[in-house]
């Protein structure tokens, strides 16, 4: 039976973006199979359910095919499917009615400094990637 290292099918598939994310999350525990923390080099079989943690939501993917080669969208979508709750994904339309302005600096203050752009990042992502607190 085949099988491919985890963190290699969920950026073949298109879930993450590139391979180093893929394995960040994986070894920051954003990736369980039945509960539990997997590491990068853990081998995925068919037919296994993924939950993933990814910027503040969680998704649930079957497996379906398993693919090595990074594909297109089209043929990724083939690769699994979408077991994710309708109220997950749609858990910040509440959230963000209303807030559709652009951010605002004072007129004059400039760019900010990069100790202020680290300071506006890390404020943005502090929800997004804390894997620990569950």
């Amino acid at each position: 039976m085949k099988k491919v290292r985890i963190d290699k099918w969920l950026w073949s598939v298109r879930i993450f973006k590139s391979r180093t994310i893929s394995t960040t999350a994986v070894k920051g525990g954003g990736v369980k199979i039945n509960d539990v923390k997997l590491k990068p080099s853990f081998l995925l079989q068919g037919g296994e359910i993924v939950q993933v943690r990814k910027e503040g939501f969680h998704l649930t993917f079957k497996v379906l095919k398993l693919i090595e080669k990074r594909v297109g969208a089209p043929l990724a979508v083939e690769c699994y499917e979408n077991l994710t709750p309708a109220e997950e994904l749609n858990k910040f339309n509440e959230w963000y009615v209303g807030k559709s302005r652009p951010e605002f600096r004072e007129k004059g203050a400039g760019r900010p400094t990069k100790r202020e752009r680290r300071d506006i990042d890390k404020f943005k992502d502090e929800d997004f990637f804390n894997f620990d607190d569950e």
